[in-house]
């Protein structure tokens, strides 16, 4: 029995050694206790969502997308995954060396039902490898455009969820800053990003705008809400897109209005796929 109140009762003690989340002789340092905390926080949120989708499929897929070292994948299968008979979870990331230590880990922990691939999004789209369709999509501080390849990825699977914590992202600051003097002639609006500064949070903060309004029109109803405890990151955004089938109205027609009035035309394919 650990003595940490802060894992989750059932969480195998091992498995937060193997993620160098706890150490050899079980001790939580204030970088893991952080890190734990983060993808618990994540999980609260999951669970619910896989709950309602086990009851719905007989064998449902959850895929972590750009899964890096897979913290939040081992941690959902052995939370949730574990103890059923069905349900699979796999990790998509680019960097081959995380995704054989990942699959050797999956291995030793006897969690049959995981897999992880070494793909790009354009592959894990058409890949024979990964289910036709996926239930959840997850990508955890998916740096710069790592969020818009799983909502990519996810639009494609017709995921019935995406859960998505965006990280980093500078390329729609980068394409404000180039057109910055074209764009300070054409709107007034453009004096929000004119300061260097502004431009970076402005470009941040617009990218998910944009990415909610992809969502909408696409027939996602999306939540944004602040994951609370995350103090030690400023990145603390959570975007969850439930599928309905419904496209909001005028989600479409907005999104092509932002990207005309702040100069961002160059943007399109990205933002307004499909």
């Amino acid at each position: 029995m650990h003595t940490h109140p802060e894992i989750k009762p059932n969480q195998s003690i091992a498995l937060l050694q193997a993620l160098h989340i706890l150490t050899r002789d079980g001790k939580l340092n204030q970088d893991s206790r952080r890190k734990l905390k983060q993808v618990y926080h994540l999980v609260n949120f999951i669970e619910p969502l896989f709950n309602e989708i086990r009851a719905k499929y007989d064998n449902p897929t959850l895929v972590d997308h750009g899964a890096g070292k897979s913290y939040l994948g081992f941690i959902l299968y052995d939370l949730l995954l574990k103890q059923e008979s069905a349900g699979n979870v796999i990790g998509i990331e680019t960097r081959a060396d995380l995704v054989e230590k990942s699959k050797d880990l999956a291995v030793a922990c006897h969690f049959e039902r995981m897999d992880f691939q070494h793909l790009s999004v354009a592959e894990s789209i058409v890949s024979s490898t990964i289910p036709e369709k996926v239930e959840i999509v997850t990508a955890l501080h998916a740096c710069n455009t790592a969020t818009d390849d799983a909502i990519a990825f996810g639009l494609h699977k017709k995921a019935q969820y995406m859960v998505l914590v965006p990280c980093c992202q500078a390329e729609v600051a980068e394409v404000m800053r180039k057109n910055k003097a074209n764009s300070l002639s054409k709107t007034p609006l453009s004096e929000i990003w004119r300061h260097p500064i502004h431009t970076r949070e402005f470009g941040s903060q617009i990218t998910n705008v944009l990415r909610c309004l992809q969502l909408e029109a696409a027939g996602y109803n999306v939540t944004v809400t602040e994951l609370v405890g995350w103090e030690h990151s400023m990145k603390n955004e959570l975007i969850i897109a439930k599928y309905t089938g419904q496209p909001r109205k005028n989600a479409r027609d907005r999104l092509q209005a932002i990207l005309t009035e702040l100069n961002l035309q160059e943007m399109q394919a990205r933002f307004l796929n499909g």
